[in-house]
């Protein structure tokens, strides 16, 4: 354990059912006009419209931006900080999953700080300035992004994911309500959902876990574990909805406060390069990434693999871990995610990429938060064995 820890959540978090209908008076306490950062999708779901409802029915106007069509990029942030500044807002609302969020986040440091969101990269230099409120609503059970102090986007000139973690990237508000997820489609809930999973799995193994973030992390997998199936078998489950929202606020406070690993710090140049949703990579990536770890973490991974199996009690150390690596490959077979050929990249252009791919990886600290850190050749047979990775079949497992 770490001799000293800190541990950081948004100052206000509302979660349960209808919890998005209190957006008007959550936005009302903290300014007068409210940039509203969402996609297309929402907006024909029509939850931008019951926003601009909610909103108005407190008094507050608010202006819409809809650009964000994929995942973040400083392109989004550039936009979406003009039509703020044009419209002389004064709150920030995200309303949609991660990338959405993830953007909002931006600008909302942006505004008050000023510079390119890259500028910030590494803590290279530091928001001064407090931002502007920034209220986060999650559409999906998934990355969490609601309760925590990182941001990831895409520098658009050079493909490269910037992860920054500052503590003015942390929402002001997270506002959690599980019957936005009702609309996920079956794809997007079981990404996302094992995109949750790995934050906590990752919170929970990271060597900058602590007794604070090992409760959330803990409670977070048992949530997902228990929920994500029922959850993408049926989507009108509104009892598994719950749990994985749940599931995914507490994954997002564990690792904002221990870091993620070796999982995102390999996803975020997979996504920056071959344009895979941040948590599809993921869900692609988790099961060959416990493999490479699971000597290294036998113990606490034991506590994920008994987590699977109700009638544990006798079950060693190293049983419980091999039993957690092959039930998140069969978590992963029912839920259909593909490998990354199975998604359709280039076998050639991936080969050719690895090398690139693994240094940034490195770069990006997140590796040097897991179990057991790989060196650049390690990282690069690890990625060419995730191009090809096969989950286990059901009858393998325990």
């Amino acid at each position: 354990m770490n001799k000293f820890s800190v541990f950081c959540t948004p100052k206000t978090i509302l979660y349960g059912r209808d919890a998005f209908r209190h957006v008007g008076a959550v936005a009302k306490q903290r300014g007068q006009k409210v940039l509203i950062v969402s996609d297309n999708v929402m907006d024909g779901l029509g939850l931008v419209g019951d926003c601009i409802e909610y909103l108005q029915k407190e008094g507050v106007n608010s202006e819409v931006y809809l650009g964000v069509h994929s995942e973040p990029t400083d392109q989004y942030v550039a936009e979406a900080l003009a039509l703020f500044k044009k419209g002389q807002c004064d709150v920030i609302v995200s309303l949609g999953g991660g990338s959405c969020i993830d953007t909002a986040k931006a600008v909302a440091v942006l505004a008050t700080n000023g510079g390119y969101i890259g500028d910030y990269r590494g803590n290279k230099k530091m928001a001064a300035n407090s931002p502007i409120p920034h209220i986060a609503i999650p559409t999906t059970a998934g990355t969490g992004s609601e309760a925590t102090d990182v941001t990831v986007i895409t520098n658009t000139s050079n493909d490269v994911k910037m992860m920054i973690k500052q503590p003015a990237f942390m929402p002001d508000a997270a506002i959690v309500d599980p019957l936005l997820t009702v609309s996920s489609p079956m794809k997007v809930t079981a990404a996302t959902g094992v995109d949750a999973l790995s934050h906590a799995v990752e919170a929970y193994l990271s060597r900058r876990a602590h007794p604070m973030t090992d409760t959330f992390a803990l409670s977070a997998m048992k949530l997902i574990v228990e929920n994500l199936l029922a959850a993408y078998q049926d989507g009108e489950n509104l009892d598994a909805r719950e749990a994985m929202s749940l599931g995914a606020l507490q994954a997002g406070i564990a690792f904002t406060n221990a870091s993620v690993c070796l999982v995102h710090g390999m996803s975020r140049p997979i996504g920056a390069l071959f344009h895979v949703p941040h948590g599809f990579s993921n869900a692609m990536l988790l099961p060959a990434v416990l493999e490479f770890s699971k000597d290294s973490c036998i113990d606490r991974l034991a506590d994920l693999g008994r987590m699977f199996k109700q009638d544990s009690d006798g079950m060693t150390n190293e049983a419980a871990a091999e039993l957690a690596v092959a039930s998140v490959k069969k978590l992963c077979l029912q839920l259909n995610i593909p490998n990354l050929k199975g998604w359709g990249i280039n076998q050639s252009a991936f080969e050719s990429a690895v090398g690139k791919m693994a240094a940034d990886a490195l770069d990006s600290g997140s590796p040097a938060n897991n179990p057991r850190v790989p060196t650049q050749e390690e990282l690069e047979e690890l990625y060419h064995i995730c191009y090809n990775y096969q989950f286990a079949s059901e009858e393998k497992v325990i």
